[in-house]
């Protein structure tokens, strides 16, 4: 509707209510047709009930814009509250996550650590692993050089002492050892600590071939059977084989220049039998000297010192 029209239907219901006759709310009937009504005031009437209608469709509107605001804001009230839930949520989350973070950075410190130092004690095991295994290997180069050596020196004392009876002396190979084994009937007379001529023939032979090999040790080891002996000399076996270990040590170092720090004499006695003292036989096999001759095993002292 234009303005103009509005204004003068508003002028129209002004000129009504002024007047005496009475005119018609929105909501009421029209005039009856026998009511006699200018075609003006029925256009105003009819204008009226349009404004009514209009009025009344605007107020339904602004209701349900009402209801509709009302549950834009319910709706919007729930939102909100589901919002603070979530950052709620959300926040716990980051807390876990920095707290897991956290708890994740400082087992894998704690592991990395931990195989840092496994690391550095394999390696260390390792590089021991190693000296070891070289020092193993050098120890057995030496024990082969030993060998070497006594094998060598059984070789050349059995060449040397051809000369002589196998009941008067023996040699033979012990524990890496070289054994010369001398009879009493070759060296001594009974109860006598005194070498006779022919077992100063054996010494000297056997001198020969160890003052060329100066890396050899030497102990002299007196032997004797278990039938007892006492004399104004000698107490018993022991005394008696002592003193015969020291006679050939003397006559070595003395007589063939043997360094007398290569030398050991002990004595034995009777306690160190190999044969049976039941017959004349092993008796016989009991009185005696062994002349025992070993590589010298320093180089073998200090690697071993080395493990």
């Amino acid at each position: 509707m234009g303005t103009k029209n509005i204004l003068f239907a508003a002028s129209i219901l002004l000129l009504l209510i002024s007047s005496c006759k009475p005119f018609y709310e929105c909501g009421q009937a029209k005039p009856e047709k026998k009511l006699l009504v200018s075609k003006r005031v029925k256009a105003v009437i009819d204008e009226r009930d349009y404004l009514c209608k209009t009025v009344e469709k605007r107020d339904q509107e602004i209701v349900r814009l009402k209801t509709d605001i009302s549950d834009l804001k319910n709706e919007i009230a729930g939102l909100t509250n589901e919002k603070t839930a979530l950052n709620q949520s959300v926040n716990e989350i980051e807390k876990k996550y920095n707290e897991l973070m956290s708890q994740s950075l400082s087992q894998s410190e704690q592991f990395n650590l931990a195989l840092k130092q496994k690391t550095e004690e394999l390696a260390e095991k390792e590089r021991l692993l190693q000296e070891r295994e070289m020092s193993l290997d050098e120890l057995r180069q030496v024990i082969s050089r030993q060998d070497s050596i006594t094998k060598r020196l059984n070789d050349v004392l059995r060449n040397a002492l051809l000369g002589f009876q196998t009941d008067e002396l023996s040699v033979e190979v012990k524990n890496g050892k070289v054994y010369v084994s001398m009879s009493d009937k070759l060296l001594f007379k009974s109860g006598s600590a005194a070498v006779e001529a022919k077992g100063k023939e054996a010494l000297k032979a056997l001198s020969d071939v160890l003052l060329k090999n100066p890396e050899i040790n030497i102990l002299v080891e007196g032997h004797t059977d278990n039938v007892p002996i006492k004399t104004a000399i000698y107490r018993d076996n022991w005394d008696l084989s002592v003193a015969r270990a020291t006679s050939i040590v003397r006559i070595l170092t003395d007589e063939h220049k043997i360094e007398p720090i290569r030398l050991t004499a002990s004595g034995k006695g009777e306690y160190s039998p190999r044969a049976l003292n039941d017959t004349p036989e092993g008796r016989a096999s009991n009185r005696r000297t062994e002349i025992i001759l070993s590589p010298k095993l320093d180089e073998v002292m200090d690697l071993l010192k080395v493990q």
